[in-house]
């Protein structure tokens, strides 16, 4: 009950985000994202952390070595996350004007960003097992991949469809 309700104060605060962050902008090739994607990411990550210790019941012992690792993992994460919202700026800059090409490169950019995050999430799990028990590693990458779902979704919902 904890995760759902967590889930839903995350959506939230999306959602809250979005309604401030509405201010895009049009340019001669499509719509300017880059406020809304910097504050989007900002409240994410600022709940993402929160969310996790809300949910994930660790003794001291154990959050002595999980966050550490934790903050790494993010990290990496990050420059993975980077790679996404740029292809999205890149799409958003020339939405109107995109020719086949670019749109083949980009959803195959797409692709490769997705295939290294669960490959960084494959290469963590070890790391993870080794300062927490597998029930809680388990939960730990339930709750990530549920914030990055929710992430996923709201910042497809916000980008529109390519026009044939």
């Amino acid at each position: 009950m904890k995760i759902i309700f967590s889930c839903f104060v995350l959506l939230l605060a999306i959602a809250a985000g979005n309604n401030i962050a509405v201010a895009q902008r049009e340019t001669d090739n499509g719509v300017e994202v880059e406020k809304d994607l910097a504050l989007l990411r900002r409240d994410i990550r600022a709940e993402k952390k929160k969310l996790i210790a809300a949910n994930l019941p660790l003794t001291e012992t154990e959050a002595t070595k999980f966050w550490p690792l934790y903050d790494s993992y993010v990290v990496e994460m990050t420059k993975h996350n980077d790679e996404f919202f740029g292809i999205i700026r890149e799409y958003a800059a020339n939405q109107k004007t995109i020719t086949d090409a670019q749109a083949s490169s980009m959803i195959k950019r797409w692709v490769e960003v997705q295939i290294a995050r669960d490959q960084l999430r494959q290469r963590y799990i070890p790391q993870f097992e080794k300062v927490i028990p597998g029930k809680k590693v388990a939960l730990f990458f339930q709750l990530d991949r549920r914030l990055y779902a929710v992430l996923d979704l709201q910042v497809a919902s916000e980008i529109p469809l390519i026009i044939n």
